[in-house]
């Protein structure tokens, strides 16, 4: 097969992240992640997410729109992530520990 592989370690590393969490948006992802995993941005958390729908590994579970007070304005979407039909979740041993806490 040629050209880039699609498995990616932090798409996986997201994968069992949502497992646990069921559904969650990317920002609350992000902080769960930076807690268990080695550093990465915010921004390519959203590129792994928005890649991972593409590829089946994360679905759209909802987006909800919220009023507050933002620099940008008084609202945002929310858009919450669930896992996909082609999520292979390994079930890690040092996440489940971060949950049951």
């Amino acid at each position: 097969m040629r050209g880039r592989p699609v498995r990616s370690a932090i798409r996986q590393n997201i994968v069992e992240i949502l497992y646990y969490m069921k559904k969650g948006y990317g920002y609350d992802i992000y902080k769960v992640y930076i807690e268990l995993f080695p550093a990465v941005t915010m921004r390519s958390i959203y590129y792994h997410l928005n890649k991972g729908v593409e590829i089946g590994e994360f679905k759209v579970a909802e987006k909800k729109n919220e009023q507050g007070k933002f620099s940008w304005g008084t609202t945002v979407t929310k858009t919450y992530y669930a896992l996909g039909d082609k999520a292979k979740p390994t079930l890690r041993d040092d996440v489940k520990k971060f949950f049951k806490k």
